[in-house]
């Protein structure tokens, strides 16, 4: 007697960096090993560009545009768009769609407007560069990405790769997109529960990340630690600038947590003070060495930001919202009613 086959699951495969590139180098990797390793059935929607750093934001006032994308074997990189469906032709991979929009956008539109009630999983990523801490997270488009996912109550999980060897070895690509695959299947069938959670009482949203380093290829591979999010917070993100085509500093297309790669390539300009410019101009130009870099001895253990720094992989659960207070604290309103703040 055979066993009934399990359901197929579909997922929606998003991300921050847009079709396959020097600034996408993963998503054809994982789409591949969800498509063939776990028999999935994946649609694809992201961004026609890059768009990291852009948190959860919308194109509210402009009409977004879409194509349909046929990546090519063997990378990805070339390939047609066509503003109408068609059948594939010799060596495309299959059928993917471009829109000029935010992560979050792509996975709105694709939830509720190109895929209806299709969609079992959101996926986003991977990432070129880690999400760990709120710092990263708060402004990630690929945390973003899923977070919509989550507030159109469809599980979701965002994935990233963390840059720690610059370049990342091209060898380190097939055993994260393993890795990355392993971890999924798990979340999916063991998806954690949350009495607070949006949807029937579940996680909202898992953020996995991966720190790119050669223990990946190693037999053992990495360990991977359940965490919680490192709580740090910014240092300067921008410089003053004398005119706007002037550069300050060059952002890799691994983007700002590369700020080793950054720094050793130098200023192409010196900072300038608003009181000497009298300009109110400004670049991003993020100085965020010690996000990157910390001080182990400083970061909480058992936190995102910990696990990646001591060469593990982290998969924190998270909730679709920027932050609430626990039981017991001040202004805590969970189960309690709403209790009066202030009577004037």
């Amino acid at each position: 007697m055979s066993l009934p086959k399990k359901p197929r699951v579909t997922v929606l495969l998003v991300n921050d960096d847009g079709p396959p590139g020097a600034e996408s180098p993963y998503i054809l990797g994982l789409y591949r090993h969800l498509t063939v390793d776990l028999n999935w059935d994946v649609k694809v929607v992201v961004p026609s560009s890059q768009k990291s750093w852009i948190g959860k934001a919308y194109h509210i006032t402009e009409i977004t545009r879409g194509k349909y994308f046929y990546p090519r074997r063997p990378d990805g990189v070339q390939g047609e768009t066509s503003d109408t469906p068609r059948e594939l032709k010799e060596d495309e991979i299959a059928e993917w769609i471009l829109l000029d929009g935010t992560p979050a956008t792509c996975a709105n539109v694709a939830l509720h407007n190109l895929y209806p009630g299709e969609i079992d999983l959101v996926i986003s990523g991977p990432n070129f560069g880690r999400n760990t801490s709120a710092a990263f997270s708060l402004s990630s488009g690929t945390i973003g990405a899923a977070m919509d996912g989550a507030l159109s109550r469809t599980r979701a999980i965002a994935v990233s790769y963390g840059n720690v060897l610059h370049p990342t070895p091209v060898e380190l690509h097939e055993p994260a997109h393993k890795l990355s695959t392993r971890i999924i299947e798990y979340l999916w069938t063991n998806w954690g529960k949350d009495p607070a959670g949006m949807r029937d009482g579940e996680v909202d949203l898992y953020n996995v990340n991966l720190p790119m380093i050669h223990k990946l290829a190693e037999p053992e591979g990495l360990q991977v630690y359940w965490t919680h999010t490192w709580r740090n917070s910014y240092t300067r993100l921008f410089k003053a600038v004398t005119t706007v085509s002037q550069t300050t500093r060059e952002i890799p297309p691994e983007g700002p947590d590369s700020i080793s790669e950054v720094t050793s390539r130098g200023n192409t300009t010196s900072s300038i003070s608003i009181a000497a410019s009298r300009c109110l101009l400004f670049k991003f130009a993020p100085d965020i060495q010690a996000l990157v870099t910390p001080d182990l001895s400083t970061v909480p253990v058992g936190t995102d930001g910990w696990a990646f720094g001591m060469g593990h992989a982290s998969v924190t659960p998270m909730r679709a919202c920027f932050a609430e207070l626990g039981s017991g604290e001040v202004g805590n309103t969970q189960n309690q009613g709403a209790p009066l703040l202030l009577k004037l």
